[in-house]
């Protein structure tokens, strides 16, 4: 019992127990005057008669220290005596420190144990490499611990020596990963998404309240932002870390619910994606790449789709602006602020994005290549059916490939735990009107394959984009049910020349003559454009001099379009 005498006898400031705590000079003579009393045979007392007793009653001196109590039961050294015979909201003790005044506080188990063996249990991890995920975890929500001390610690002295063990640990830390031969996921996505230290302890807290299974103490934005700043400037400027347009939400990592408070205002409510969730909670079985290679080998498995990873976005496609105005208003389904107001008006319900979309035109317009981008602005891979496979000479069989597609979407999607575009290409038999006599089997066949169809469509959640060459047709029960019906038409003179220098390369050399601007002349689609270009490459390759000329294009313009047979001819993309 050394340790009792000795903090009992001495000054606090020269007593050994005062050098295993990170308390300020003021928090230590209140734990001596609690010590005290323990030992005097009074196990509780009144916050009132403790600072009233430590620093006086004169001039309300005792109100000044509020935040000395409020400090030690958050380092979990004093507790709360709770009342059996009084209800007493948790919630607004924890938010209001005049509400401590009355309250009983009484030295805790952990302090006993201090006094008792001189042995503080927040003994830094040793350097060695991590085992596993979980001791990684371990060792950063012990550095998270060591944040909200200080963030709640208003002791100069205190958040000093507290910040050495922050510094410490956090060498700690980076030294074991190192060392490490396991790969960790969670310093996967640090550096993928290059997050500072700030939102790195930002990420931390919150992923640590998803493991405790808390939801409020540490999703605030003042106190994640507290956590990070020194100083009222620091968090003012700290405010941008949780804001639109960050790194945190645009990368998707972190995102928020706006919750109604208790004093009736709108509070933002943050937490870790799920799909980002689960890659660290179960790093072999969720990351990205399992995931893909999930929805790849399903995919293969289906026999009935196309797994397509997209390679170029929305702005690498040469569009008409009506076109792309109509898709960005798509992608700010992926805007926080846009959601917040749709799920406050009752639009929409759950997270993620969902569009049925019909993209209608000519063939070689950019059908295809645009559904595909779109997919990449999204962030998503593509499950491609090819609807001329539908039919079948069999009865039913053809209804119940339409069944199929579906089912297998969704069998992928929940399995996978990702939901890609679904892109059904050259949809035509399936938009087109239904047979009104339904006389013979075909018409028959034909009317119910379409409304299982229309069935599915109702009922589908997330992206579908169907592409088809006519729109004349068009049953009106499949109109009202996309949400979107986008025209493509052969690019006028502008966008011709737009594509042409797109899709040039850099690397070749032209005779002195040669203008693109003659080349945009010709009324080419933009498949045609590409086409003509590998063909013009191909001819070019075989001379010696490698000198494109504007000949050389104008021969191959004129085979394509000769061999196009005029507007009836419908000429794909490449």
């Amino acid at each position: 019992m050394k340790y009792i005498v000795d903090f009992l006898k001495n000054d606090v400031e020269s007593s050994e127990i005062y050098t295993l705590l990170d308390v300020g000079i003021n928090e230590a003579k209140v734990l001596k005057f609690l010590t005290q009393s323990y030992i005097d045979g009074i196990s509780s007392n009144s916050v009132y008669t403790v600072l009233g007793a430590v620093f006086g009653e004169d001039g309300y001196e005792y109100l000044k220290h509020l935040d000395e109590i409020k400090n030690l039961l958050d380092s979990g050294y004093i507790s709360k005596n709770v009342n059996i015979f009084k209800t007493e909201n948790v919630k607004n003790l924890k938010g209001s420190k005049l509400s401590l005044l009355h309250a009983e506080v009484e030295l805790s188990e952990l302090f006993l144990s201090i006094l008792e063996n001189g042995i503080v249990d927040t003994k830094l991890p040793n350097i060695t490499e991590y085992s596993d995920h979980l001791e990684y975890l371990q060792d950063q929500f012990l550095l998270v611990e060591f944040y909200q001390k200080r963030f709640n610690s208003s002791s100069l002295e205190n958040q000093a020596k507290i910040d050495a063990k922050i510094s410490e640990l956090t060498d700690t830390i980076r030294e074991r990963v190192k060392l490490s031969k396991i790969p960790i996921t969670v310093e996967q996505i640090f550096k993928a998404n290059s997050l500072d230290e700030r939102e790195k302890v930002i990420f931390l807290a919150l992923l640590k309240e998803e493991y405790s299974g808390e939801y409020d103490s540490l999703r605030d934005t003042n106190m994640l932002v507290g956590m990070v700043s020194r100083s009222d400037i620091e968090r003012i400027k700290n405010r941008a870390l949780l804001e639109e347009g960050s790194n945190l939400l645009t990368s998707g990592l972190v995102d928020y619910d706006e919750v109604l408070g208790t004093l009736g205002g709108i509070t933002k409510s943050y937490f870790i994606n799920e799909e980002i969730l689960q890659s660290i909670m179960h790093p072999q079985k969720n990351d990205k790449k399992s995931k893909k290679l999930l929805v790849e080998s399903m995919v293969k498995d289906s026999e009935i789709f196309e797994l397509i990873e997209p390679q170029t976005d929305i702005n690498d496609v040469v569009l008409n602006p009506k076109i792309k105005e109509v898709l960005d208003s798509i992608l700010k389904q992926l805007d926080k602020k846009v959601i917040a107001k749709l799920n406050n008006w009752g639009i929409k319900t759950r997270r993620g994005i969902d569009a049925k979309i019909i993209f209608y035109g000519p063939a070689g317009t950019g059908k295809t290549m645009s559904a595909i981008s779109l997919a990449k602005s999204l962030k998503k891979q593509v499950i491609s059916f090819d609807c001329s496979k539908i039919l079948s000479k069999y009865v039913g069989e053809s209804e119940q490939n339409v069944r199929k597609i579906f089912d297998t979407y969704k069998m992928i999607c929940e399995t996978s735990k990702t939901q890609p575009v679904l892109l059904l290409n050259e949809a035509d038999q399936f938009l087109s009107s239904r047979l009104e006599s339904g006389a013979n089997s075909v018409e028959k066949m034909h009317n119910q394959m379409q409304n299982i169809f229309l069935e599915q469509i109702e009922n589908f959640q997330g992206v579908l984009i169907a592409t088809t060459n006519f729109l004349q047709s068009l049953d009106s029960a499949f109109s009202r049910r996309f949400d979107f019906k986008i025209e493509f038409k052969k690019p006028n003179y502008d966008e011709r020349l737009a594509i042409w220098r797109r899709v040039m390369p850099e690397s070749i050399s032209f005779e002195s003559s040669f203008s693109i601007e003659e080349l945009a002349k010709f009324e080419l689609s933009g498949a045609q454009i590409v086409l003509v270009l590998k063909n013009t490459a191909l001819k070019v390759a075989v001379r010696d001099d490698e000198i494109f000329t504007l000949k050389d294009f104008e021969e191959e313009i004129k085979r394509e379009l000769i061999s196009s047979f005029g507007d009836d001819k419908k000429v794909g993309l490449l």
